[in-house]
C-alpha cells in the first residue's frame, strides 16, 4: 500500500548537487557578501531579540518596510523563505500552470508536486518570447503563467510591449501572469507599472541576487490584494523567522550598496562577453542578467575541464534546446579572469 498521492511518483529532486570548488560560479549568487557594517548592525539587533518569542504571523513589520521601499500597497505584499515557496503556493492555487521551455525548473516542479496540470511552450528561435503560442494557450481555461524576465536560464530580455500584450490577454481571459523579476536589477527593468494597472499581473522578486542575501532565503510577491490573500493563506504561519526579518529590515534601511554592486556586475558581464567573443569553440549568448549562457561542443567536457582548474559552473544541457550549454555566473574580477583563462584552454 502506498500512502502518497499517485501523482507524487513523478516528483523529482530539485536539479542541484553540491560540488566543492575554489571558485563558485554555478548559482547566480552575488559575488560579494552583505556589507560588513550592515552585518554588524544585524548582529547587535539579534543579540537584543527575544529568541523565545514567535515572529510576526506574516512578517507584518518587514512587509510594511518592503511596501514603502517598493511603493506597493501593503495588502499586496507577501514574503516567504525564498521565491520557491511563493511559486509553490501559486501552483497549488492554480487550476493550471503555463510556462516556457526551457525555464527555471521549479515552475514545472511545483506544478507537478501540487498535482496541477502543466504545459510548456518552447521559446522562439534565438530564445525569443513565443508570444502568439502563449496567447493561444491562454484561450483555454484560466490558470497561472510563469514568465521570468530577464529569462532564466538564457539571460534574454523580453520586450515590454510583448509583456503588455500578455498582460492584456491575462486580463481578458482570467489568467494570472506572474513575471519573475529575480534578475531585473541587472537589466534595469521594472514590471511594477504593468502590475499596478492590471490585477491579472503579479511580480516575483528576491533578496538573493542583487541584495547579496542568497543565504538568508527571502523572496516576495507584489500583487493585487486578492491574489496576495490567496498566496498568503497557502503559506505556513510564522514562515519568516525573526532573525530573517532583522536582516531584511537592515538591508531596506540602507539599500544604497545595491546599485554600485549592480554596476560592477554589469561591467564584469560586459568584460566576460567580450572575452568569450573570440573563443574558437564556444558561443556566449547575450545576457542582461548576472550570468551568461555558453554553448560548447560538449557540456560535460567543458564542465569537467573548468572544474579541474577549480572553477564550478552549471551544466544546462539537460534542457530542451540547450545541447552543449553551460551557465556561468558573473563573479569578481579575479574570478572572471580565472574563468576566461580556463575557458581559453577548455574543449
Amino acid at each position: 500500500m502506498d500512502p502518497f498521492k499517485p501523482h507524487l511518483a513523478e516528483v523529482a529532486d530539485y536539479p542541484y548537487a553540491k560540488v566543492d570548488a575554489a571558485i563558485k560560479l554555478d548559482q547566480n549568487e552575488s559575488p560579494e557578501d552583505f556589507p560588513a557594517e550592515l552585518k554588524a548592525r544585524v548582529l547587535t539587533r539579534l543579540a537584543a531579540l527575544h529568541w523565545n518569542r514567535y515572529p510576526e504571523l506574516h512578517a507584518d513589520d518587514v512587509r510594511a518596510d518592503l511596501a514603502r521601499h517598493e511603493g506597493w500597497p501593503e495588502a499586496g505584499v507577501v514574503l516567504s523563505p525564498g521565491s520557491n515557496l511563493l511559486i509553490m503556493a501559486l501552483s497549488q492555487a492554480a487550476t493550471s500552470v503555463l510556462d516556457t521551455s526551457p525555464a527555471f525548473p521549479y515552475y514545472k516542479g511545483s506544478a507537478v508536486a501540487a498535482g496541477t496540470p502543466y504545459r510548456a511552450v518552447p521559446l522562439a528561435p534565438g530564445f525569443g518570447l513565443p508570444l502568439a503560442a502563449l496567447r493561444s494557450a491562454m484561450d483555454g481555461p484560466p490558470g497561472v503563467l510563469f514568465l521570468p524576465n530577464p529569462h532564466a536560464p538564457t539571460g534574454a530580455l523580453f520586450a515590454a510591449g510583448d509583456l503588455a500584450r500578455l498582460a492584456e490577454k491575462a486580463r481578458a481571459t482570467g489568467w494570472l501572469l506572474v513575471i519573475d523579476e529575480a534578475y531585473h536589477a541587472f537589466a534595469g527593468t521594472d514590471a511594477r507599472p504593468l502590475a499596478r494597472d492590471n490585477p491579472s499581473v503579479a511580480i516575483l522578486r528576491t533578496f538573493s541576487k542583487s541584495w547579496c542575501l542568497g543565504g538568508i532565503r527571502t523572496g516576495y510577491l507584489l500583487a493585487a490584494p486578492r491574489v496576495a490573500a490567496v498566496v498568503k493563506a497557502l503559506l505556513p504561519p510564522f514562515c519568516i523567522p525573526a532573525h530573517t526579518g532583522v536582516v531584511i529590515r537592515a538591508a531596506l534601511e540602507a539599500p544604497g550598496y545595491v546599485a554600485p554592486l549592480v554596476e560592477r556586475i554589469r561591467g564584469e558581464r560586459k568584460r566576460l562577453l567580450a572575452g568569450l567573443a573570440d573563443h574558437p569553440r564556444w558561443t556566449a549568448y547575450p545576457s542582461v542578467a548576472n550570468f551568461i549562457l555558453v554553448r560548447t561542443p560538449d557540456a560535460k567536457a567543458a564542465y569537467d575541464a573548468l572544474l579541474a582548474r577549480g572553477l564550478l559552473v552549471r551544466r544546462q544541457d539537460h534542457y530542451a534546446g540547450l545541447t552543449g550549454c553551460i551557465r556561468v555566473s558573473v563573479g569578481t574580477r579575479a574570478e572572471n579572469d580565472a574563468f576566461l583563462a580556463a575557458a581559453a584552454e577548455a574543449p
